[in-house]
């Protein structure tokens, strides 16, 4: 988790409105597994979404593919790249650290204020990270589908069978 660190410390810093999803969320939450990537939604406000970029670019990350970073905070934009490339996340990487990745959904999968308003703010050493609620994320690993995601829903269903029994 500390190869992530430095990226939460930087956007709480520029204050950005981000939401951790994905396996880092599920770590967080109390299951260990592997991930090879940080999964976020930003608030898309393009303002927002440019305080993201920013804090990102600021610490070396650079898109994986050949556009300017800042496009990202475009709207119609990110609406192109969904409409021509399928795309649903924002890679940035750090080319001499491939293991820090970080992507960024190009369109909120649930509305933002709603993920936003259920999430939780957990510690992470001197960090603190606004992480998506267990409900939400099992419902962003439905619709994504795959065999891994599969697996953390029986996770987190556990982690919160855990919660609601303790007295």
């Amino acid at each position: 988790m500390s190869l992530f660190t430095t990226i939460f410390e930087a956007l709480n810093r520029e204050g950005v409105r981000y939401i951790v999803v994905g396996g880092v969320a599920v770590i967080l939450h109390g299951h260990l597994r592997l991930t090879v990537d940080l999964d976020l939604v930003v608030d898309l406000e393009p303002g927002e979404a440019r305080k993201a970029i920013d804090a990102l670019t600021n610490l070396g990350l650079q898109p994986r593919v050949p556009v300017p970073a800042r496009q990202f905070a475009e709207p119609e934009v990110r609406e192109r790249w969904i409409r021509e490339k399928d795309m649903q996340v924002f890679t940035l990487l750090d080319f001499d650290n491939p293991l820090r990745t970080v992507d960024l959904f190009v369109e909120h999968p649930i509305p933002f204020e709603e993920l936003w308003e259920r999430s939780q703010i957990l510690p992470l050493g001197e960090a603190e990270v606004r992480v998506a609620s267990i409900p939400d994320l099992v419902r962003l690993k439905e619709l994504a589908g795959r065999p891994k995601d599969l697996e953390d829903i029986e996770r987190l269903g556990d982690i919160l069978k855990r919660h609601t029994e303790k007295p």
